[in-house]
């Protein structure tokens, strides 16, 4: 199993040199960003697919749900990919549920009558939160990352609640000084997303991404990855209820989207270079990062 697991370390790794070393003479700079790793096990098994294929991206890890030990073991095995705590603050699923890692007793304002936290960013302001709590929790959830023994590279936020408030960006700001690390949208990225496209056009708003991006700015694009199985298909998104399935589908799109064929000879046609938020703050220093006037994102 040791042998196995060496082995599949060293195929990611090389994999993801090749990547590198063909992109040599790339201009266009692209940082793919996947949220929510470690939300649960088929979100995990989409990252190690993702990694397999040998694209090098960004994994912003929700350290605050059950399945996030799995993640750790995954990205352990994969030091090339650029690890993120992904600051969470909601549990958005009708049965699938998390709570704060320091408890319910010590972040009370933080939690519904069970200790799990609110599905929606609204519910979660209707609690009148204390700024305290916040910060013992998301420091938790910081620390659970650092202690994990993967590098952390930076922070960003679940569902844009961690940073809703200008109060709650301060805390951010603070945290991410504190513990030396970066925030996506910081370094002037021009941000995309596919969420809102509906599956069978993810690809081509993706294509039509690559095709858009800007030569003289670093581009971002933010993808939530999965896979289409029984796991997923059960996860009813409270905050989209006549949608049920939408997670399952769309996240399976969006992983098959970054898989094909037809993206990679996009991202060769049209010589951009895939960066990671390591690669990037190593390049520009975390003494670049200035707050965007437009923060608003999934």
């Amino acid at each position: 199993m040791k042998k196995y697991w060496l082995l599949n370390m060293l195929l990611g790794i090389l994999s993801w040199m090749f990547f590198q070393s063909s992109q040599l003479d790339a201009q266009t700079r692209l940082l793919i960003r996947c949220d929510d790793i470690g939300m649960c096990h088929a979100v995990n098994m989409a990252a190690k697919k993702l990694i397999e294929a040998g694209i090098p991206f960004s994994a912003s890890v929700m350290f605050a749900c059950p399945w996030y030990q799995e993640a750790v073991d995954i990205l352990k095995a994969h030091p090339e990919v650029s690890v993120g705590v992904h600051l969470t603050l909601n549990s958005e699923w009708k049965y699938y549920k998390w709570g704060p890692i320091s408890g319910k007793a010590e972040v009370p304002s933080l939690v519904d009558s069970n200790g799990y936290f609110f599905p929606s960013e609204e519910l979660f302001h209707q609690s009148s939160f204390n700024i305290d709590e916040v910060e013992k929790e998301l420091r938790a959830q910081i620390e659970r990352a650092i202690q994990s023994g993967l590098q952390i590279d930076y922070l960003d936020h679940h569902m844009g609640t961690a940073v809703s408030t200008p109060e709650l960006r301060l805390l951010v700001e603070k945290l991410a000084n504190e513990y030396h690390l970066g925030i996506p949208r910081y370094f002037n990225e021009a941000y995309e997303t596919l969420w809102a496209d509906p599956p069978g056009k993810k690809l081509s708003k993706l294509l039509e991404v690559v095709k858009g991006l800007q030569s003289d700015k670093i581009n971002l694009i933010v993808i939530h990855i999965g896979l289409e199985n029984p796991e997923m298909n059960a996860l009813v998104d409270m905050n989209n209820p006549d949608d049920p399935f939408r997670v399952s589908i769309h996240r399976q799109a969006e992983l098959d989207a970054l898989c094909s064929k037809v993206f990679d000879n996009a991202i060769r046609t049209n010589k951009v270079k895939l960066l990671t938020y390591r690669d990037l703050i190593s390049q520009v220093g975390l003494k670049a990062m200035k707050r965007p006037a437009d923060v608003a994102e999934y």
